[in-house]
């Protein structure tokens, strides 16, 4: 055998994700694709998995890439001549409690807001299917049946015969020892049989992801945890066609094989596979093999199976797989392009979804590394959502541990991790715990969520219904409305574009027109190249050749990427990220202005200093750049103040703002202020899957201007015809309801879309909720408002009304005060 001297692409991983990544590049792109497996195909995980295949998902985006993995199975024998061992037999998922109900009713409504049947069985009805299982403790289950389970090796073998028969080339015994580099990118890839030149590197490794990664300076943060499951005996009276079925409540799954059962679950004590290597690495030689069977870890999972299925306690058991499958810090799998590694893609770290994922997942991925850009909203399981914080290996087990624990926890709304916290805090940490903070976290950065109130215990008690924050949140809320409030958001992304090209770069970059004098703000999106928003953000220009740029915390390693990558080559421009070095406090309410004109000489007045302008003013001794901007509805400013200096300029706002009644707010009063003022979330309520134009945010892009942009050309093809979706905004009058996104729109009884995101607004005193009205024929301004419209809320429905304009303050009166 041998290696080719260069090929177009090289995928490294012959696993089931790397298979199809080299599969879907052969057959779809007609590409040159080397893929390299360090042992035999399947080796590594993917041999050793149980094999169920779910769809449904909390993304519309992931379930459609599911849904896709289920399509192609049930072809690929056709094309390729090998069995995949694909059945649908559909899936059970069984509630014993009232708030696993719920979820299951929010689930099924979740499930028709995308297309899928999932109904909604009784215990009689269950047991009907399932003669053998005990459901006495039942109260229903949930049915999906177009799920099914699958061969892992047989899927992958056949696809690998797919991928040779589109012209792919796949080597086994290939291992890669590291990577040629120029700059940040990789030229060569390097093995143990020669060296590869390469255009791009698709990193599909498995359990070795993180160590191939690291090879070209790559961070995969995932963690290898020993599962367990076992394969029984033949049991009488077990139907070869029978569901498979999800006992979350008792942490257990179960499928037919061959007559008998296999059975695993997920412990609320897993454990992590650590090895004495550097760096806890994955022994290279780890092929085809397992761990020793450990029954007295798995004994908590065989008593709960026994009580679900009685006649396991007399079935012989003919095998025990103990293997170490991949799981992520949020349980979300990995795809994209590597932010430190422009020409490296990762399709790794899938929680035992690897399966289910596998043909959509190799499908997608391979049109990002021809595009070079997803080809729809894949944020939930993008590589950049990740940072710094996820290089901590330590930090990163911690938290994988934790949400492989939580994998069959119920869905509780708001729920926060754990582990690993507290991880990064303000400057205010302790001044905010003093006022009773119940602090939430976002990508490490701890940060109010709400202040409980005396006599109220200042934690989350999670419920599907109302939870024991709503009143106090209500409060704040209504404190910002009507007097002001102070919120630390310190936690924001932040950066600095500055050089002779960098107005010129940011042109390109933006939607709207940042090219405004200094001293002003603009408010924009960052498009791709099918017009949809990559990025939501504010471009403050500081100077003629600096402007500063604030985004949300989760997005930071993201939107750093996406301007970097799109700097127009020879552009003297230099992105800086300086997140830790402002703090930032928001200063929001009708009495925004008098707090500031207390603590400062400078003129804050509106003639002085108007909405969407940036100043640099002093506070307390301190330089604090001052940025007129909200995202609450109300008069108030973003203050960027030197991060050691936030506790004292705090401290002179809270002094000056005593007698007007000042108070720190959360970020549970932030989002229910901002659904009242219908300002959009970037990734619920804007996508990469929308454009400007569908969420009602045409007014800020320059069209009017003769100036080419990203996805400009995009918005041009649809801009002269009708679109096919509209955001609008419901509410619902009923105060029991609680809206939390992907309830079903319906618009004279016929589906029309979902709700992105649900909450309430205490002013209004109505349930909130956004979404897409969708026609295929058009959404025009007569279809929207002549339509009569209700919400499916955990399966019921309810009366709605249409919003198409603010609910408050819609002539930003306010706002502009």
């Amino acid at each position: 055998m041998t290696l080719p001297s260069q090929a177009e692409i090289v995928v490294i991983g012959g696993g089931i994700i790397g298979c199809s990544t080299a599969y879907h590049l052969a057959r779809d792109h007609k590409a040159d694709v080397v893929l390299l497996e360090q042992g035999k195909l399947t080796s590594g995980s993917t041999w050793h998995a149980a094999g169920l295949v779910g769809q449904l998902r909390s993304s519309a985006s992931i379930t459609r890439v599911l849904k896709y993995s289920v399509d192609l199975y049930k072809g690929l024998e056709a094309e390729t001549g090998l069995a995949t061992g694909w059945k649908m037999t559909g899936c059970l998922r069984l509630a014993t409690s009232a708030d696993r109900w719920t979820e299951y009713k929010r689930l099924a409504t979740t499930a028709k807001s995308f297309g899928m049947d999932m109904q909604l069985l009784s215990p009689a009805e269950v047991k009907a299917m399932w003669p053998l299982m005990e459901t006495g403790d039942l109260v229903g289950a949930s049915w999906l049946p177009t799920d099914g389970q699958a061969s892992p090796s047989d899927i992958t073998q056949s696809l690998a015969k797919g991928a040779r028969m589109h012209g792919a080339n796949l080597y086994e015994d290939v291992r890669v020892t590291g990577f040629e580099m120029k700059g940040d990118r990789i030229t060569a890839v390097k093995t143990n049989q020669g060296d590869i030149a390469c255009d791009k590197v698709v990193n599909c490794a498995g359990q070795w992801a993180r160590q191939v990664g690291a090879m070209a300076g790559i961070n995969v943060p995932l963690q290898p945890v020993k599962h367990q499951y076992i394969i029984t005996e033949k049991i009488a009276g077990l139907a070869t066609d029978a569901p498979t079925l999800r006992d979350p409540d008792r942490r257990t799954y179960f499928k037919e094989e061959v007559g008998g059962l296999v059975m695993g679950g997920y412990e609320p004590n897993p454990q992590a596979w650590t090895t004495n290597l550097p760096g806890g690495d994955v022994p290279n030689d780890w092929e085809f093999r397992l761990f020793d069977d450990d029954y007295d870890h798995f004994e908590q999972h065989m008593a709960q199976a026994i009580a679900r299925v009685p006649t396991l306690e007399t079935v012989g058991v003919k095998q025990m797989i103990n293997g170490s499958e991949s799981f992520t810090p949020d349980g979300n799998f990995i795809l994209g392009v590597a932010p430190e590694c422009p020409n490296m893609l990762v399709g790794a770290g899938f929680n035992a979804f690897g399966i289910a994922s596998g043909g959509g997942a190799g499908w997608v991925l391979a049109q990002w590394v021809v595009d070079g850009e997803a080809p729809l909203d894949l944020w939930v399981v993008d590589i950049r959502r990740f940072s710094n914080l996820h290089r901590d290996r330590q930090w990163v087990s911690e938290r994988t541990l934790e949400a492989y624990g939580k994998h069959y926890a119920i869905g509780f709304p708001h729920e926060e991790y754990t582990s690993g916290r507290p991880r990064i805090v303000s400057p205010l940490y302790d001044r905010l715990k003093d006022h009773r903070a119940v602090f939430g976290s976002k990508l490490g950065w701890e940060r109010p969520n709400w202040f409980a109130p005396e006599g109220v215990e200042p934690k989350d008690i999670y419920s599907m219904g109302r939870q024991n924050w709503f009143a106090a949140v209500g409060d704040e809320h209504r404190h910002v409305r009507k007097r002001v409030g102070i919120f630390d958001q310190s936690s924001f992304a932040k950066y600095e574009l500055s050089g002779p090209d960098a107005a010129r770069a940011l042109d390109w970059i933006c939607a709207n027109d940042v090219g405004k004098p200094v001293g002003r703000l603009t408010y924009t999106q960052l498009l791709n190249s099918r017009g949809g928003i990559e990025a939501d953000l504010t471009v403050s220009r500081l100077a003629e050749e600096k402007f500063y740029i604030v985004t949300g915390t989760g997005f930071r390693t993201h939107d750093a990427s996406w301007i970097s990558d799109h700097i127009g080559h020879g552009l003297d421009a230099q992105l800086a990220d300086v997140t830790e070095d402002f703090g930032t406090l928001s200063l929001m309410g009708p009495r925004a202005r008098d707090v500031l004109s207390a603590v400062t000489d400078a003129d804050v007045s509106n003639a002085g200093f108007p909405f969407g302008h940036v100043r640099e003013i002093t506070i307390a001794g301190h330089t604090v750049r001052a940025l007129r901007v909200t995202y609450v509805g109300e008069l108030g400013w973003e203050l960027h103040v030197p991060i050691a200096a936030t506790g004292e300029v705090f401290d002179v706002l809270m002094a000056a703002g005593g007698k007007h009644d000042i108070r720190p707010v959360g970020y549970r009063a932030l989002e229910s202020l901002r659904l009242e003022k219908g300002y959009r979330a970037w990734g619920s309520d804007i996508t990469p899957n929308d454009t400007p134009l569908e969420a009602g945010l045409g007014w800020a892009v320059k069209l009017r201007k003769n100036t080419d942009f990203v996805g400009r050309r995009a918005l041009e093809k649809v801009g002269g015809a009708s679109l096919k979706k509209c955001f609008a905004g419901f509410t619902v009058y009923d105060p029991e309801i609680v809206l939390v996104g992907r309830e079903t729109i319906l618009r004279d009884g016929q589906p029309v879309g979902y709700l992105t995101s649900g909450g309430y607004g205490y002013t209004v005193g109505k349930n909130i909720g956004y979404g897409y009205v969708r026609n295929a024929d058009g959404v025009s301004d007569h279809f929207l408002a002549s339509g009569s419209y209700e919400l499916v809320v955990a399966m019921e429905r309810t009366p709605a009304e249409i919003h198409l304009e603010p609910l408050y303050d819609p002539a930003m009166e306010r706002v502009k005060a």
